[in-house]
């Protein structure tokens, strides 16, 4: 548990640079909170990709708390805020499980290139493995040979197989194909990639509503978990990416990705707050153990860490 949350301030560094060092500015000193310090804190919500909506929500918590006479002080405020972002985050703290009773649970990737698509399904691998699960992959991604290369060497190093054709195959048909073999070995799980894609491809989009009923065909539940990959860099535009992924195959969870390298690490609080979509994991950094489920308290208490002693 230390550990762990040592390594999520750590990840959350540039993310608390500008926000929580800026809150601490604020409140040092500060006693009373007033319509100025609201104006501050909006700014650095702000900032830190929170979004518009989500940082409206959150100023007007605060404002209505004061209006109340409920905030004695910068201090209360400042307590308020916190617990106010975790309760947009807590929500949407739902661990990914795997049913015992569904064999293979299909588990379905999509995303667009960059985000961390891959690396993400070889991470996902190890720790199903680790729990002593028997794993399938399926190389989706046949747009890039660099894509299925990709995924063959996680396999090689996880040890785990890989179902691939050549560059430029059918990816319904490869995930097809997957499905089989997993089903005629009695794998627990069956990972697919897919191809990278712009959220406005609607072809390419057409393609994952074409994975998803060639799937049905074998298991008319497949896939089970739908999951999308996010590279947090992006901030803002990750939520349309989720947006537009959710009208084209309906997604069960988010993985916000790159976290350690943005200070855009606010945009989880607009996704939670505007898609409802559960937050399976984040990842903090290029090491295999760098996908770690998802804790609404310890991810807010680790942004607010650097105010404990305000």
């Amino acid at each position: 548990m230390f550990d762990f949350f040592s390594r999520l301030k750590k990840g959350l560094s540039k993310t608390r640079a500008t926000f929580s060092n800026g809150l601490a500015t604020l409140f040092l000193g500060k006693k009373t909170l007033d319509a100025d310090l609201l104006n501050e804190i909006e700014m650095l919500l702000l900032t830190a990709d929170v979004g518009v909506d989500t940082t409206e929500q959150l100023i007007k918590h605060l404002t209505t708390q004061l209006a109340r006479k409920e905030l004695n002080d910068a201090q209360a405020a400042l307590d308020s805020l916190r617990e106010a972002m975790k309760q947009i985050l807590r929500p949407c703290e739902l661990a990914l499980d795997i049913a015992d009773s569904i064999k293979p649970y299909v588990i379905l990737v999509v995303g667009i290139n960059g985000s961390g698509k891959t690396t993400t399904i070889g991470k996902l691998a190890h720790q199903l493995k680790q729990e002593r699960k028997s794993v399938l992959l399926a190389a989706g991604d046949t747009f890039r040979a660099a894509a299925i290369e990709q995924l063959q060497v996680w396999g090689e190093r996880t040890q785990i197989p890989v179902i691939a054709q050549q560059a430029g195959a059918d990816t319904a048909a490869v995930i097809y194909d997957a499905m089989e073999a997993a089903t005629a070995r009695q794998t627990d799980v069956l990972i697919a990639d897919t191809a990278g894609r712009l959220h406005t491809q609607s072809h390419l989009m057409a393609e994952l509503q074409k994975v998803k009923r060639v799937l049905g065909k074998i298991d008319a539940s497949a896939p089970h978990e739908t999951l999308i990959v996010l590279d947090a860099t992006l901030g803002q535009n990750a939520l349309a990416q989720v947006k537009q992924f959710h009208q084209a195959i309906p997604l069960t969870g988010i993985v916000l990705t790159k976290l350690d390298g943005t200070a855009k690490g606010g945009i989880l609080f607009a996704i939670a707050e505007q898609t409802k979509i559960p937050i399976r994991f984040i990842g903090l950094g290029e090491g295999i153990e760098d996908l770690r489920p998802f804790k609404a308290d310890e991810f807010v208490d680790a942004l607010f860490e650097p105010l404990n002693q305000i």
